[in-house]
């Protein structure tokens, strides 16, 4: 399980002197990919010593997250239940009948009663309706979550100026943060429109986990493209001619959002010319058949 790093060759690099390599994290695992496994590592570690034989956790319809815990529960030996933010429409989508296929049991609830996951006392009223799993919050990110991610820059064996990295929830950018503990420059895309927010979150996240304060970070909040949801021509176009040009793979709510920013602010002179630029791909694709179901896209 390698995450290697893929040196890219285009035109538009080269006449701006910057050099750009991809850490492809989505080849960890081909079904717990990306961030997903970095999360998953250590909380799968503590429910495994805390004799737990179940895991719960939280998510939307086409969920990274729920796909890579049903995943991780077979490989792994755990049950899984996903708790589902809205109805159930069936036939099941591509990412929820995956989840089903690895013997996750879903439970929908209302969009309102899911803003309560993280209050204490609706975790308390479904560990005690499901025998006590070992609970994992919506994209997976707590404290051990942040350490695996952490563990993301360890292996990056050469000279380097920037990490930039596609955030959701911010656990993977402040796992980044707290594994470099002060050196390079880091930049997170975050993929929700109003992404400003997560400032705050990750700065917290840090926090708790290293009990440090970093300042060499920052969020670029300019490519959300309408948020989750929103698809947009441009960005597809631009995805699939990056994935003909380098044949890497991309998605469009992640890690597409952040390679079309990158490629959008280096021409506009963001980074000085000699940068060297480390792109976290965070994994995802399993997303892509959701799109192409739903809206015919191929990608």
């Amino acid at each position: 399980m390698e995450a290697p790093l893929q040196k890219l060759h285009d035109p538009l690099l080269e006449e701006h002197d910057i050099t750009l390599w991809i850490k492809r994290e989505d080849l960890l695992h081909p079904h717990i990919s990306g961030n997903k496994w970095r999360k998953l590592k250590y909380n799968l570690q503590a429910a495994r010593e805390q004799k737990k034989e179940t895991l719960l956790t939280f998510g939307g319809a086409y969920s990274n997250h729920i796909a890579a815990t049903a995943a991780a529960g077979k490989e792994y030996g755990f049950k899984t239940i996903g708790i589902i933010r809205g109805e159930e429409h069936l036939p099941l989508n591509p990412t929820l009948s995956f989840a089903t296929s690895c013997g996750m049991e879903l439970h929908y609830i209302s969009r309102e009663k899911y803003k309560l996951k993280h209050e204490e006392a609706f975790l308390k009223e479904l560990a005690a309706q499901f025998n006590n799993p070992y609970i994992i919050p919506e994209g997976g990110t707590n404290n051990l979550a942040v350490k695996g991610c952490a563990e993301i820059v360890q292996d990056i064996n050469m000279n380097y100026d920037y990490v930039c990295c596609a955030s959701g929830t911010g656990g993977t950018v402040a796992g980044i943060i707290a594994g470099l503990a002060g050196e390079k420059q880091i930049i997170g895309f975050p993929a929700l429109k109003g992404g400003e927010f997560l400032q705050q979150e990750i700065e917290e996240l840090v926090q708790h986990y290293s009990g440090q304060k970093y300042n060499n970070w920052q969020l670029i909040t300019d490519y959300h493209f309408g948020g989750y949801a929103r698809i947009k021509p441009e960005l597809l176009e631009f995805i699939k001619a990056f994935q003909e040009q380098h044949n890497i793979p991309l998605e469009p709510i992640y890690t597409g959002k952040m390679i079309y920013g990158l490629y959008d602010l280096i021409p506009k002179g963001y980074f000085k010319k000699g940068t060297t630029i480390v792109a976290v791909h965070t994994g995802g694709l399993q997303g892509n058949a959701g799109f192409k179901e739903r809206l015919g896209l191929q990608l």
